[in-house]
């Protein structure tokens, strides 16, 4: 039979912000943020992101999945650089030194060889969000960023994201339990039942000035 997941949302988020969708369990977090993508379709309503009408994936949003979803047979480095690549791409020495950067913000510098079996699971999530940012995507969608890793890693995963928010004014929408990124959002949605049970712009506090 048919399950009802959302129910009457309405929501505008921002250009630039920094957004956390809260709630227990099954609310519908995951299946807001699939909307969002364009990974799954409504069954009614419509759904713009930048200006369009969301009609499936696109390149200005990007997803980062809990389980990382990396390509088994490539190192860190080369699943980072392979968004870069799509279409024909390719990578000098400015991307080169992006992708640099992107592994060592997220603590992998030493592990830049390595395929992703050789590697933790908090060690492949790092891995999928260095990948999500190396296209400098206007929107980034990240189901559970942080559920994998430890609390320094995530933190410093937190603040990563907070200054390429900053630096490239990239739009964040997270599905999230962890407090450290409700903390530091300029909005919090809350779900409740497929529903939205709050809804409001968050005052900045001194961890995300």
């Amino acid at each position: 039979g048919k399950v009802s997941v959302l129910n009457d949302i309405n929501l505008t988020i921002r250009d630039g912000e920094f957004v956390t969708i809260v709630g227990s369990s099954g609310c519908g977090k995951s299946t807001l943020l699939n909307l969002i993508a364009g990974l799954d379709k409504p069954t009614s309503g419509q759904i713009f992101a930048n200006g369009k009408r969301v009609e499936g994936p696109g390149s200005d949003r990007v997803v980062v999945f809990q389980e990382g979803a990396l390509f088994p047979w490539l190192t860190v480095r080369e699943n980072v650089e392979f968004p870069l690549l799509l279409g024909g791409g390719r990578v000098g020495p400015a991307e080169r030194a992006w992708i640099d950067r992107l592994i060592e913000e997220v603590g992998l510098s030493d592990r830049r060889d390595h395929k992703p079996g050789e590697l933790s699971g908090g060690q492949r999530q790092r891995v999928a969000i260095a990948r999500a940012l190396v296209t400098k995507p206007k929107i980034v969608l990240a189901d559970e960023p942080t559920a994998n890793l430890d609390s320094k890693t995530g933190e410093s995963i937190i603040r990563l994201m907070r200054l390429i928010n900053r630096e490239l004014g990239t739009t964040f929408v997270f599905s999230t339990h962890d407090a450290k990124i409700v903390a530091v959002a300029d909005h919090v949605i809350r779900l409740e039942d497929g529903k939205v049970a709050e809804d409001r712009l968050a005052a900045p506090t001194e961890a995300s000035r």
